[in-house]
């Protein structure tokens, strides 16, 4: 049995297949860390595996010490306030901006909150500054290591891309289990 003496986290921007990818990891080999607040719904009939410790890292860390050789779901803000001492393996989501803003925007449409008042090209603009800033961020951490899969590749060659997972998590993963994961009809923002 492979121990993984690291925290396994999952990031990416919000509706980027963050959630697929838990699920996938999870079914893999490796419990996550989710806390059942944020119920399935018709934007994520799988789940959210959220865990709401973790959007309060910077004030608390304390979680962190029962995460080795688990997998915790963080949005990429909060990748800046994971604190020195320890180590990291992330499992980035990349996935289309235009998919990700029709995506967002068919989701708050859905809870009633409406969307935001900026244009989807200056949002944009903003989500690409924002995760090339934290690419580079995490370049210079000695404590990281990232493994990028975009979200696209794992919907069609979810295979492929599970056994990269497998790789960068030290093996030991069920990849066929993984793969059966991902379900195709959930592709439902799509810019083709």
């Amino acid at each position: 049995m492979t121990k993984r003496n690291y925290v396994t986290i999952v990031s990416g921007l919000p509706r980027s297949g963050t959630s697929m990818m838990m699920k996938a990891i999870h079914a893999g080999g490796i419990e996550p860390i989710i806390d059942h607040v944020r119920r399935a719904d018709e934007d994520n009939p799988k789940g959210y595996y959220e865990f709401e410790p973790a959007k309060k890292t910077k004030e608390d860390p304390s979680w962190l010490a029962r995460t080795p050789d688990k997998v915790v779901k963080m949005v990429y803000r909060l990748l800046y306030d994971l604190p020195a001492g320890y180590d990291y393996r992330v499992v980035f989501m990349q996935r289309d901006l235009t998919e990700v803003l029709a995506s967002q925007r068919k989701m708050l449409d859905r809870s009633g909150k409406g969307g935001s008042a900026i244009p989807d090209e200056k949002m944009a603009m903003l989500f690409s500054s924002e995760l090339e800033k934290c690419d580079h961020w995490l370049a210079k951490q000695a404590n990281f290591k990232v493994l990028y899969i975009n979200h696209r590749d794992m919907i069609h060659h979810p295979q492929a891309q599970c056994e990269k997972i497998n790789n960068f998590l030290d093996g030991g993963l069920n990849v066929q289990l993984m793969a059966k994961t991902v379900d195709p009809t959930l592709y439902r923002n799509r810019n083709i």
